[in-house]
């Protein structure tokens, strides 16, 4: 197994069971298997209970940890969805969002579960008087839509005080989505004052998923680093990335510290994607296609259609350094960030593993 979140610094209340929205998700996962680690009772609130083959990694996680784990029927559409699951609870970790970049009607796709679902949940919080506070996970999304964005940061940095002003349905509709939804969150929020909402905004999260199907858009992007997409070269697309088990590692200190407060940006490293690949290549070069040199930015606009991409996107995100300030994680949640080059190999490994590329003979 790979290397798990390190809860050192922070006592975990193992005497209430916590909720976990969204719980077989990529992120969520790993915030399981912490949990249950530490011996706290998992209220896992999933689409269908039923269905074993989604659920099975956390049945797995449960069964070999002193934590113990109950399944809860729960849609991000339905009103009260979550009631339930929640009673008796005094921690929620709302995870369960959206996260993807192809969609036909941005709206119904992405804006409305993650706007409604973000309503709901923290509706039943409202409702529930044994919740003393909610983690949100959010976005970096949710403060910037392209890396042109960090210029107009303070210092060039993006901090915990911007906002995304330039997402719309239109343009880049999940960050849209992301900014709505955490919105909405703190409209509730403020607007009582007797559990604590505590916000998670990560950047490009990246590493080996806890279960066996894992759906985020970063493993879209891994697997075009291994499969021969990028053979001839990668753009240089700045973003930032966070490895998935010290974002799980985030919400948990999030959870459990007293004094965390407000919204966190949690991301590791500022990088782009051709770097992505090159940390790669001392393990796994000599066996994939690893990319070696950056794709010309003008090569990249004018392939940017065939490539499902905008030309808008590229002008503003390709040869554009990503900056953002991680201070306030590293101090309120003590977060230390594992390197880059572990988070990768480990990601790739996993794909490696079940067969994801063919290597060179």
């Amino acid at each position: 197994m790979y290397a798990e979140p390190d809860l050192t610094g922070v006592t975990v209340d193992t005497t209430a069971p916590v909720l976990v929205t969204g719980a077989t998700g990529y992120v969520a996962g790993w915030i399981v298997k912490g949990l249950l680690d530490a011996g706290v009772t998992v209220r896992a609130a999933v689409r269908d209970p039923r269905n074993t083959a989604k659920i099975q990694h956390l049945v797995d996680f449960a069964e070999k940890s002193p934590g113990a784990i109950e399944f809860f029927a729960a849609d991000l559409l339905t009103e009260g969805s979550y009631t339930e699951a929640m009673a008796g609870c005094r921690i929620v970790f709302h995870t369960a969002s959206p996260f993807t970049t192809r969609v036909d009607d941005p709206q119904r796709e992405l804006v409305d579960p993650a706007v409604q679902g973000t309503r709901s949940v923290l509706e039943s919080a409202n409702a529930n008087p044994s919740v003393q506070r909610v983690v949100l996970t959010s976005s970096c999304a949710a403060i910037y839509t392209d890396a042109t964005d960090c210029a107009a940061a303070p210092h060039g940095r993006l901090t915990e005080d911007v906002w995304n002003t330039t997402a719309s349905l239109d343009y880049q509709p999940y960050s849209y989505s992301k900014l709505l939804a955490e919105k909405a969150a703190w409209e509730i929020a403020d607007a009582q004052s007797r559990w604590r909402l505590v916000v998670i905004n990560p950047s490009l999260v990246i590493g080996p998923a806890a279960n066996t199907q894992p759906t985020s858009e970063s493993f879209s992007i891994v697997r075009q680093l291994g499969d021969g997409t990028l053979r001839w070269g990668a753009p240089r697309a700045g973003l930032g990335v966070v490895d998935v088990r010290d974002l799980a590692r985030a919400h948990i200190a999030a959870a459990y510290l007293p004094h965390a407060h407000g919204r966190h940006i949690v991301s590791g490293h500022e990088t782009d994607v051709l770097e992505l690949g090159r940390v790669l290549l001392p393990r796994f070069g000599d066996r994939f296609p690893l990319p070696r040199r950056a794709l010309p930015k003008p090569l990249v606009w004018l392939a940017a259609p065939s490539a499902g991409l905008t030309r808008t996107f590229v002008s503003r995100n390709v040869g554009v350094a990503w900056h953002a300030d991680n201070t306030k994680s590293r101090h309120e949640l003590g977060m230390v960030y594992r390197p880059l080059r572990q988070s990768m190999e480990d990601m790739f490994e996993q794909l490696v593993e079940r067969g994801t590329f063919t290597a060179r003979a």
